[in-house]
């Protein structure tokens, strides 16, 4: 069976450090995920209260969509993969100045789509292309030196994630009809849940069985297997519009990832603020993959339901949780939230209520989106506001950045 991602719990109490570069370039969450909490912070600003700052050929609702996939969620399970990866060879895939230049592209991209003319969108096209590109090519060369099988699907599923982004970058260029756009916006954000859902699945039941004494929880990894089959089949019938296969195929992944999370016992983890964050992203996933059974049948013509339910409820909540467990524990501080942690996680809850609201409203669903936009940027501000010293200084406990002890099961 795979090798799991292991975090130590730090006992080694946090002690006045000082930035620094070497030590931020160290692993791939460190620039990455300051990279994707600040763009999830600036994008939805952009978006919902600057618009008409968006001038560039990327724009409107293609650009929210793209920049919050590609752009933040990319940022965060690039990262996430690199340190993981670290753990699963022992060996990191990523570091120093090869690292800095993956950020840097990732940036270059960002920008690049924000400014007008062809040769803008050009470079960033070229950018956010090679960010993934190299983020899977590293990835692929550490898995096989170290003959890590049971990882070999990630760096595929990441290319797969940016060969979806090429197509739908494609599709801006040749200015393509609406509904192109969109099917190729989903397979992109369908790819990124299948990487999301291998991830969940190992890390959930292994933090719980960690954190509460006496809780033994079964990854499922033969049901686990199903549902990742059932989606990637799925998302292939999607462009041969074999939907009713394909809302077949959805609705049974989403059925087996509901039964998982009611059988990780989410009310022995409801007092233990680290957990229960995940377990919220599982069930959003769950519900999405529902959600977009429903849409593929046509029973909802709204594709903001399966998009908003897998995007904010499922990847949202996943990826604080995961970014604070893991900026925590690579650096050596111990896995317990304080006041701006806990703050950042409800806030997320409510943002996540607020949207699910404006889809619901039938009038003034304006101001619950402002309200829920507000509340998503105010979760990853107070992030920021906490993680920045964390992410940027040595490891509390004055260890070496290297990778943490392995556990295999």
């Amino acid at each position: 069976m795979a090798d799991l991602l292991h975090i130590e719990e730090a006992s080694a109490k946090s002690s006045p450090l000082k930035a620094s570069l070497q030590d931020f370039l160290e692993l791939g969450f460190r620039p990455l995920y300051l990279c994707g909490a600040t763009w999830a912070v600036v994008a939805v600003a952009l978006w919902v209260f600057a618009p008409q700052w968006l001038q560039g050929s990327l724009s409107g609702v293609f650009w929210h969509a793209h920049e919050m996939l590609w752009g933040f969620v990319g940022a965060v399970a690039v990262g996430f993969l690199l340190t993981a990866t670290t753990n699963w060879t022992g060996k990191n895939p990523l570091q120093g100045k090869a690292l800095g230049g993956l950020a840097l592209v990732w940036c270059i991209a960002r920008i690049g789509f924000l400014f007008p003319g062809d040769i803008a969108f050009a470079i960033a096209c070229a950018a956010d292309l090679a960010f993934f590109a190299g983020a899977a090519f590293a990835l692929a060369r550490c898995l096989w030196a170290h003959q890590s099988k049971y990882n070999y699907a990630f760096p595929a599923l990441l290319l797969g994630m940016g060969l979806a982004n090429a197509a739908f970058l494609y599709a801006i260029w040749e200015q393509r009809d609406y509904a192109t756009l969109m099917q190729r916006l989903f397979t992109g954000l369908l790819c990124m849940l299948v990487i999301a859902l291998l991830l969940a699945r190992r890390v959930i039941p292994f933090f719980a069985g960690r954190a509460v004494p006496g809780l033994k929880l079964d990854k499922h990894t033969r049901s686990g297997q199903w549902q990742s089959a059932l989606t990637v089949l799925a998302i292939a019938c999607i462009p041969l519009q074999f939907n009713n296969t394909a809302a077949a195929l959805f609705i049974t992944a989403g059925l087996l990832t509901l039964w998982h999370w009611v059988a990780w016992k989410p009310w022995a983890v409801r007092t233990t603020p680290l957990l229960w964050i995940l377990y919220l992203g599982y069930l959003g996933m769950g519900l999405g993959l529902i959600a977009t059974a429903a849409y593929t049948t046509g029973w909802t013509t709204r594709l903001s339901w399966p998009v908003h339910t897998i995007a904010m409820a499922g990847f949202g909540a996943l990826i604080l949780g995961m970014m604070t467990r893991t900026a925590l524990g690579h650096t050596g501080r111990a896995l317990s939230v304080d006041g701006y942690m806990l703050l950042s996680f409800y806030l997320l809850c409510i943002a996540i209520v607020l949207r699910i609201a404006a889809l619901s409203a039938s009038t003034s669903n304006v101001a619950w989106l402002h309200a829920s936009a507000a509340c998503w940027m105010l979760a990853f501000a107070v992030y920021l506001v906490r993680f920045i010293p964390i992410l940027t200084q040595p490891r509390a406990d004055k260890r070496p950045g290297k990778p943490i002890s392995l556990q295999r099961t």
